[in-house]
């Protein structure tokens, strides 16, 4: 999952705590006129976009299912002793097999069913893990069905856009936009980048690359986040942290954002862009969990507050 063996770090070094400070009062957005309007703007376009994305009929809202498969023959349609159990109504009761050998998942359909792969007929076809485009999606009527692969286990994820949860959904809230909570950070690269371990809803544990360290002044205290690289060649930092407000005011389990490289040995957080991982909204999600060392003992009262329940 590393895209790049060691961070950019720049030409520019602070030196001692009192030019990091320094720092921060002077890079941090709104001191032109116009500017914290413009932020504004910005963050306000980022957060509708976040619930498009989230509303759309591939968002998680639309996720109605996790079934992992066996080695061997999983049937799939609407009747409950299917291993692959689809919603009533939504496809015939027997639709056909899911042949599932030594890490390939095959398609075989009954006899008059329609179901495509990439726009032609799926039956024969081998359904790909982790393929988000057509080629890796089964369409069933106003199903998919999509194959993904989670340290060495596979599972069949269907989304069904008429599901409770997206007819249902409410909207996302916010915390206040508060230009405060977007802070320059002193990153500190490692030489080479470590692996940290990474714990998921699903009780594995994987090793991510880490290119460095994030530290931060907020609230006045300073603190430290450790990002990973989700996968080779990623061109942003990702963040799984915790803090005081999780389980009070923000989801329980943590909150997710992206940062850009670094450059100059710094990187720009924005916590207003903080929000809640995908198992905030279905049950069937394999979501990655915060490292103990992400955990900051402050409340960070910005970004996504709590969806609520995602009870199907």
């Amino acid at each position: 999952m590393c895209r790049k063996s060691v961070a950019e770090r720049g030409s520019t070094r602070l030196v001692g705590r009192a030019a990091f400070v320094l720092l921060q009062a002077v890079a941090v957005p709104g001191q032109t006129p116009g500017a914290e309007e413009r932020y504004q703007a910005d963050i306000r376009k980022w957060r509708e976009e976040r619930e498009a994305t989230l509303r759309s009929e591939r968002g998680w809202l639309s996720v109605s299912g996790l079934f992992w498969l066996r080695e061997g023959a999983n049937r799939f349609g609407t009747d409950p002793t299917n291993e692959v159990t689809l919603p009533r109504g939504s496809a015939p009761a027997r639709a056909g097999v899911l042949e599932h050998r030594q890490g390939r998942t095959v398609v075989h359909l009954e006899p008059g069913v329609p179901a495509f792969l990439a726009g032609s007929d799926a039956a024969g076809r081998e359904l790909k893990p982790d393929i988000s485009g057509a080629e890796g999606v089964l369409t069933l009527g106003r199903l998919t069905l999509q194959v993904i692969e989670r340290g060495g286990r596979y599972a069949v994820r269907l989304r069904d856009p008429e599901s409770p949860a997206r007819r249902n959904f409410a909207g996302l809230r916010w915390f206040p936009i508060d230009e405060s909570n977007r802070v320059v950070a002193r990153f500190v690269p490692y030489d080479p980048p470590k692996n940290i371990p990474i714990a998921n809803v699903i009780g594995q544990v994987n090793d991510l690359p880490s290119p460095g360290r994030a530290v931060f002044i907020l609230g006045g205290r300073e603190l430290s986040l450790e990002p990973v690289l989700e996968e080779p060649g990623a061109t942003e930092l990702f963040f799984i942290f915790r803090d005081e407000t999780s389980g009070k005011e923000t989801y329980p389990a943590g909150r997710f954002f992206y940062a850009s490289m670094p450059q100059d040995g710094t990187v720009v957080l924005d916590f207003n862009k903080a929000y809640s991982p995908p198992c905030a909204f279905t049950p069937y999600a394999t979501c990655p969990l915060p490292p103990k060392q992400n955990a900051l003992p402050v409340p960070i009262a910005a970004g996504e507050r709590d969806p609520g329940s995602h009870a199907p």
